[in-house]
């Protein structure tokens, strides 16, 4: 009987996944963020100029955000009137709408930094 001893470092593998999904998610957030703002109510653009991408490295997480007085208000008030194409949950919609798209930019950057 023979024997053989493997022994893997992980690390590598570890370090690699880590990027590519950071980077993944990033790209998916910047998706959402221009999808968004294809759809946000539009009057000076202030608002559509708001929009931006912040990604915590620590938590490979990301927050899209607008930051105007009335951001909130225009996202969830139903009841007010907007331009053709442009509509209040301008950023809801579209997460729910590009969800698996998002998802599958963050996988394809993975299996792009483990390849090497």
């Amino acid at each position: 009987m023979s024997r053989a001893r493997v022994r893997w470092n992980t690390q590598p593998v570890d370090r690699a996944a880590r990027a590519g999904a950071l980077r993944g998610v990033r790209l998916a957030a910047e998706h959402l963020l221009a999808e968004s703002r294809a759809v946000v109510p539009i009057e000076e653009a202030t608002l559509e100029r708001s929009g931006t991408v912040t990604v915590d490295e620590a938590d490979t997480s990301a927050v899209v955000s607008y930051d105007t007085p009335y951001a909130v208000r225009q996202h969830e008030d139903m009841t007010l009137r907007h331009d053709a194409g442009r509509t209040a949950k301008y950023l809801e919609r579209p997460l729910t709408e590009e969800a698996e798209t998002m998802q599958r930019i963050i996988a394809a950057q993975v299996r792009r930094a483990l390849r090497g």
